[in-house]
């Protein structure tokens, strides 16, 4: 998760001329899907998306996706793609109508994912050269990678929208959220400078505010203690339980719930924390994991979590 987390996003989207070289190419031998494009998605391809991997111009509208990124698969079905995506990774796990499988984005394989007859991919990482593989098999591919601020998750979601005839339902999603966001933070009191902790594990490491994460945070002008870390580590710090029991926030974050079962009982029992002020005011917010650890429309419930957690202590 760490390494996800860890990893830039970029992107942009432009149309293409028809006579535009395409960096790459959808596959001859992958059957349309059932249902046809609108007259104004037809007319936006060839479309051409500045991605992690470079500039990807798609031919015509995809109708066999297949995603191997759980917050692609959350956006796409976000933007209106849905119907559109054939496959996704095993980690995605939703909404609950995506067509999971046993495809894996951490250790891709070609095969089984060109079994799929792909006319596009979504990938989050480029592990074991799979952009390059698939590419050779003149199947375009996306690498989305994990966005490290606000504006990075929304030009994805653009690239999504853009990549599949969606561009339109795109920007009314980057809107709604960036609407949402902007009423949240101007909600939440402001009055009281209150002090926090994201725990992504119980090892235990934290979030900074220069990640993503961090950032969410920033929106509700909390203290993160995770910032006077000795060894920011990229944004995401191991500490020490002495130096969380030191910093005593009077808020604690949990991201690692679902995976670990952690929660205020149990962080009472690490030494030293059973009178930290979070523990004792009853101030330890279990996150959902999954939503907590991607940077699709989602971020819009976690930073609902947070503001109901501020305007409690407040």
């Amino acid at each position: 998760m760490l390494g996800v987390l860890a990893l830039a996003g970029c992107g942009q989207s432009t149309g293409a001329p028809a006579s535009s070289t395409p960096a790459s190419a959808p596959s001859a031998s992958a059957p349309a899907a059932s249902g046809s494009a609108s007259p104004q998605a037809e007319a936006a391809f060839p479309v051409t998306v500045e991605a992690g991997n470079g500039q990807v111009t798609i031919a015509k509208r995809p109708e066999r996706i297949v995603s191997l990124s759980p917050t692609a698969t959350e956006t796409l079905f976000a933007i209106g793609a849905g119907p559109q995506v054939v496959a996704v990774d095993d980690q995605s796990n939703f909404p609950a109508e995506a067509p999971k499988t046993e495809l894996s984005g951490f250790k891709p394989n070609v095969e089984a994912i060109v079994a799929h007859k792909p006319d596009l991919v979504v990938v989050a990482n480029d592990t074991d050269k799979v952009v390059a593989e698939l590419t050779k098999l003149s199947i375009p591919v996306l690498l989305e990678p994990a966005a490290t601020k606000l504006e990075e998750a929304y030009d994805e979601i653009a690239d999504l929208g853009a990549a599949t005839g969606n561009p339109d339902k795109a920007q009314q999603t980057v809107t709604t959220m960036k609407t949402e966001l902007e009423r949240l933070a101007a909600e939440a009191p402001k009055d009281k400078k209150l002090s926090y902790y994201h725990e992504l594990d119980q090892t235990p490491y934290a979030a900074t505010s220069t990640t993503f994460i961090g950032q969410v945070y920033s929106l509700f002008g909390l203290e993160n203690i995770a910032d006077k870390a000795p060894d920011a580590a990229g944004g995401y710090p191991k500490l020490s339980a002495e130096f969380v029991a030191q910093a005593d926030p009077a808020l604690i974050f949990l991201a690692d719930v679902k995976c670990c079962q952690q929660s205020k009982d149990t962080l009472a029992k690490r030494p030293g924390w059973k009178n930290l002020s979070a523990i004792k005011n009853d101030q330890v917010i279990q996150l959902d994991d999954d939503i907590a650890s991607r940077w699709g429309p989602r971020v819009v419930d976690l930073a609902k979590a947070i503001s109901a957690a501020v305007g409690k202590a407040a």
